[in-house]
C-alpha cells in the first residue's frame, strides 16, 4: 500500500527550510556598523531648555530636575546686582540646572528703543548686567527691539481645549491699534536707536565674553501703533548683522540671533527666507544663539499658538535642520499653552513639550548623526 505523507509534517519541513534561507543570507551579508547616536547631554548636542524667572519656587526647580531638564534661560526681573545673580545661579545649579542665557529688560525701556533723552541710564544698567553675566560664566543674553508692540489680540480656547494666545490682524487694526505716542517713528529712526545701543553694549559684551542674541519682532508686522518694526524680514537681520560688524569687525563673534520658529512661521512666505533657509544661513555660520521652538496654527493674518505637535509647521523637520547645521545651543518650548489645572511654570505643559522635543531630538540624531 502506498504510504501517504503527513501534510502537517511536510509543511513543517518546508517551513524550517524557508526560515533557514533568510538566516543564511543574513549571515553571508556584510554587517554595517550601527550609526552612533549622540548622548543627549553631550556638549555638541542641542540643549533642551526652559524660559524661567529668578524667583522660581524650589518645588518647580525640583520638578524640572525630575523631567531631566539641565538648562535654563533666566529672566533676572530687573535685578543686575551681582550677588543676587550669583545666588540665583547657585539655586539653579543645586538642582543640576545651568543658566545658559540671562535676560534683563533694561533694553526694553521706551526712551532707549525710541532714541530719547534718558536712554543712557538704562544702557548703563544693561552694561552692568552683561559684565555680571560674564563674571558668572553665563554665555548668552537674549534681547529684542520692538517698541510699542502689541503681542496678542485674544486668549482663546483651541479646538483641543487648551488656552493659547491668538493674534488677528483685522482685530488689531480695527479694535486695538492706536497711536501710542505724539507722532510716528520711522524705520530709520528705529535703526538709529538700535545702532546707538549696539555701539554701547557690543564692546562690553565682547569684553565680558557674552554673546547678544537678537529676537525678531512678534508678530512680524512692518508698523504697529505708529512705530516701525525693523526685524520682520531676513533683510532686517542682515542689516543688524552689518551694524554689529561695523562695530566689532568681520564676523562679529558676539552678535547673533534668538531664532523664534513661531514668529518666523507667523510670517510664512513674507520673511525673505523661510524657517529652513534661516537655519541654513545663520546656523551654518554659528550665528544662531538660541531657538524658540514654537508652532502656530497658520500664518498671518490670523494665528493661534499651539503645542509643537499640532500646528502647521513640521517641527521634526525643524529639529532635523538644526542638527544638520551642527547647532548645539538651546531649544526652548516657547509660550507653552495652558492645560487644565496648569499655572505658574505650567508643569503639565512643560513636561509635554520637553518630552516631545526630547523624542524629536533623539530621532534627528539617529537620522543625522
Amino acid at each position: 500500500m502506498e504510504k501517504l505523507s503527513n501534510p502537517a509534517s511536510t509543511n513543517q519541513g518546508s517551513r524550517r527550510k524557508f526560515l533557514k534561507l533568510p538566516v543564511a543570507a543574513a549571515a553571508m551579508a556584510p554587517s554595517l556598523p550601527a550609526r552612533p547616536v549622540i548622548d543627549e547631554h553631550d556638549p555638541s548636542n542641542i540643549k533642551l531648555c526652559r524660559r524661567l524667572r529668578s524667583d522660581i519656587a524650589e518645588d518647580d526647580l525640583l520638578f524640572l530636575r525630575q523631567i531631566g531638564l539641565r538648562w535654563a534661560r533666566v529672566n533676572f526681573q530687573g535685578n543686575a546686582d551681582l550677588d543676587y545673580m550669583a545666588q540665583t545661579q547657585k539655586r539653579y545649579e543645586s538642582h543640576g540646572i545651568k543658566i545658559f542665557s540671562g535676560v534683563h529688560y533694561a533694553y526694553r525701556e521706551l526712551d532707549l528703543q525710541l532714541g530719547k533723552p534718558g536712554r543712557d541710564k538704562h544702557i548703563e544698567t544693561y552694561q552692568l548686567f552683561l559684565r555680571n553675566l560674564g563674571t558668572l560664566g553665563i554665555p548668552v543674553s537674549c534681547y529684542d527691539f520692538h517698541p510699542a508692540n502689541t503681542y496678542t489680540t485674544d486668549i482663546i480656547e483651541t479646538t483641543r481645549g487648551y488656552r493659547a494666545r491668538e493674534f488677528s490682524v483685522d482685530d488689531f487694526r480695527n479694535k486695538v491699534e492706536k497711536q501710542k505716542f505724539d507722532r510716528e517713528y520711522s524705520a530709520e529712526e528705529i535703526w538709529d536707536a538700535y545702532t546707538y545701543l549696539m555701539k554701547a553694549i557690543l564692546p562690553v559684551a565682547r569684553e565680558a565674553g557674552v554673546k547678544l542674541a537678537l529676537h525678531p519682532d512678534d508678530p512680524p508686522l512692518a508698523m504697529m501703533n505708529g512705530v516701525a518694526k525693523v526685524l520682520v524680514h531676513y533683510d532686517g537681520y542682515r542689516r543688524a548683522e552689518q551694524i554689529s560688524e561695523s562695530i566689532e569687525g568681520h564676523g562679529s563673534p558676539h552678535w547673533g540671533l534668538t531664532f523664534c520658529v513661531g514668529t518666523w512661521s507667523e510670517g510664512s512666505g513674507n520673511m525673505g527666507k523661510d524657517v529652513y533657509g534661516m537655519i541654513r544661513d545663520f546656523g551654518r555660520r554659528g550665528k544662531i544663539l538660541g531657538i524658540h521652538f514654537r508652532n502656530v496654527s497658520s500664518p498671518l493674518p490670523r494665528f493661534y499658538e499651539t503645542f509643537p505637535d499640532e500646528g502647521y509647521m513640521d517641527m521634526y523637520q525643524v529639529m532635523k535642520a538644526l542638527r544638520e547645521v551642527k547647532y548645539d545651543g538651546t531649544v526652548v518650548p516657547d509660550h507653552i499653552p495652558q492645560l487644565v489645572g496648569d499655572s505658574g511654570i505650567r508643569r503639565a505643559g512643560t513636561a509635554y513639550c520637553i518630552a516631545y522635543m526630547r523624542a524629536l531630538l533623539k530621532r534627528a540624531n539617529e537620522e543625522v548623526g
